[in-house]
């Protein structure tokens, strides 16, 4: 789990069928590579990304970030890491079902048997791995939990959808209504709906991440 490939025929369609050019990290995985080494990854190919912007015909201004289930929380990392060094720029965030909180893991009201594939016992086991201690501490850095960062402003428009049955449902909500909160509207945006469906048909939490960029054409 966790191969830049797993997502290899959405992205190609994404590429036909919308004209963006995709870029698949094959970051470093957990438990053997924890954090800070994923996210690390996913920077350093934004970075790269924006230096070759020219030669692969890309327009930098206009890089969007994405990724689903645990690529989905290194999209929000890669987000919050991109605006704190501004050392590169993010024009958009697409979240799938994202893994963002690592107290989701402490949870005991939840009901577990409507929740698909990914249940908590799993999200303990992956979010020690990532950790490499057990989740749910007072110091976890936001850029391994992003919905530990006390603030969002300053993000770029953003697209998080989370299926009703999801057990990152709450979390993600509640970080979709705190962009919505703290991003201000402006005139042209594409702005934080949230986005609920009756189930979710989700893939394994250690999923891919990605970079897409418009082309220049």
């Amino acid at each position: 789990m966790g191969d830049s490939e797993i997502d290899q025929d959405n992205n190609i369609a994404l590429d036909r069928e919308a004209g963006v050019a995709v870029a698949a990290v094959n970051y470093r995985l957990a438990p053997a590579h924890p954090f800070p080494a994923p996210i690390d990854d996913c920077y350093a190919a934004l970075r790269w990304l924006h230096a070759e912007a020219k030669g692969l015909d890309v327009l930098p201004e206009r890089i969007a970030i994405g990724g689903s289930s645990a690529g989905g929380g290194l999209a929000a990392a890669l987000a919050l890491m991109a605006h704190d060094r501004k050392e590169v720029s993010v024009a958009f965030q697409l979240l799938i079902y994202p893994m963002l909180d690592d107290r989701t893991a402490l949870r005991t009201d939840m009901d577990m048997s409507r929740v698909r594939l990914w249940n908590n016992k799993c999200n303990q086991f992956g979010w020690a791995s990532y950790l490499q201690r057990e989740p749910g501490g007072v110091d976890v850095h936001p850029y391994a939990a992003p919905a530990r960062r006390e603030s969002l402003s300053g993000l770029p428009s953003s697209w998080i959808g989370v299926g009703t049955f999801d057990l990152f449902h709450d979390e993600d909500v509640s970080y979709a209504k705190r962009l919505r909160r703290e991003l201000p509207a402006s005139s042209g945006s594409f702005r934080v709906p949230i986005t609920r469906s009756t189930s979710s048909a989700r893939k394994p939490a250690s999923s891919s991440s990605s970079v897409r960029a418009t082309s220049m054409q």
